[in-house]
């Protein structure tokens, strides 16, 4: 189960990550550099593992929901920071 369960964290990442790269081949709106593309990879990978570690070292429930939504929202603010500066951090790009 553990390895299915990280297998499954990992495809879904890939997944997400071929959105941008076939969106590319259709329209000139989505425009990834490689940059984007490592970025994005490291937040969804690093995020998945995180999760995946969290959930293995975890005995209680309450615990892996509150250690994983903490994850999850760290790594959603982490993109909206990235993607439109909403801090106006150096990150952004402002």
């Amino acid at each position: 189960m553990k390895n299915s369960r990280l297998l499954i964290i990992m495809l879904i990442a890939t997944t997400l990550l071929l959105i941008p790269l076939v969106a590319m081949q259709f329209t000139s709106e989505v425009n990834w550099t490689l940059s984007d593309f490592l970025v994005a990879a490291v937040l969804l990978f690093s995020t998945g593992l995180l999760c995946e570690l969290a959930l293995r070292k975890t005995r209680k429930i309450k615990y892996r929901l509150f250690i994983c939504v903490a994850i999850l929202v760290i790594f959603l603010l982490t993109w909206a920071e990235l993607a439109v500066g909403i801090f106006g951090t150096p990150f952004s790009g402002s």
